[in-house]
């Protein structure tokens, strides 16, 4: 008889092989690339039967953090061309966010964290990767930068975006461009963090991004073009969230908070994806 006990499509991804462990079976799910019973799977939590149909699609590209996902979303919801341009990489870790770029055609990208040996050794050597460890983003200034950057994507972790916008906006060129990601848990302040070090509330949420939109427009050549969440959760768990910026130009009207929060609990209130930062 036909087993009828469904199971999460992660769980089968692992116990059948196609993919080392959870978090790797989450990523490719939400890359689009699993294929059950001919049908694309993309969340995690989908219940399927143990022996369905299972196809990979695309090339075995190995990213070296999770992180990618949460950028290769972005690149595609905000429509951002990659190729031939000069980037700067804030909070480079393993370089999970460096090898989207690269993979997208970047001609330069300057890699840079405050740590040390994180970099996949893979990226440290590439020609086109400038690498700047023990480099405080605070700290940057334009002069750090024989070729000047003009785009930027930001993954930084223990301090508040509000800190680092305005070095990285006086170090991009006049038409510049950021892809920021949004951790409310750092946004919010000791306070706002609950049990387990998560912030759960969707108030909270749109509070922090409402007042991280304002402090772009009034504070920085900055304006606010797009928003919306990361396909797979941060540490501890915490949804996440990727805001579009565009240097001197202004959009119509502000992103809403509201609706991509509500969406963004909707989506992962049925599945939780994994709780392993990258």
């Amino acid at each position: 008889m036909k087993n009828t006990k469904k199971e999460r499509i992660d769980v089968v991804l692992v116990s059948r092989g196609f993919a080392e462990s959870r978090t790797k079976a989450q990523g490719l799910l939400m890359a689009g690339r699993v294929l059950a019973d001919n049908a694309k799977v993309d969340k995690p939590g989908a219940l399927v039967q143990p022996d369905v149909p299972i196809e990979i699609k695309g090339d075995a590209c190995e990213w070296v953090g999770r992180g990618a996902y949460k950028l290769l979303k972005a690149l595609d919801s905000f429509g951002v061309a990659v190729e031939r341009r000069v980037c700067l990489d804030v909070g480079a870790s393993t370089g999970g966010f460096t090898q989207v770029l690269l993979s997208r055609g970047a001609g330069l990208v300057y890699s840079v964290d405050v740590g040390y040996g994180q970099l996949a050794w893979q990226l440290r050597n590439d020609s086109r990767v400038v690498v700047m460890e023990r480099t405080n983003a605070r700290d940057l200034t334009p002069g750090g930068f024989p070729v000047t950057p003009d785009l930027a994507v930001m993954d930084a972790s223990f301090i508040s975006l509000r800190l680092l916008l305005p070095p990285v906006d006086a170090c991009l060129s006049e038409r510049g461009e950021a892809v920021v990601l949004v951790k409310p848990q750092f946004e919010i302040g000791r306070d706002g963090v609950g049990k387990g070090g998560r912030v759960r509330s969707r108030d909270a949420h749109i509070a922090v991004l409402a007042r991280l939109m304002d402090f772009a427009s009034e504070s920085t050549s900055f304006s606010p073009f797009g928003l919306t969440f990361s396909p797979i959760t941060g540490a501890k768990g915490n949804i996440e969230y990727l805001l579009y910026l565009k240097k001197h130009e202004r959009a119509p009207s502000l992103p809403s908070a509201d609706s991509v929060v509500e969406e963004a609990h909707a989506y992962f209130s049925k599945d939780r994806g994994g709780d392993d930062h990258e």
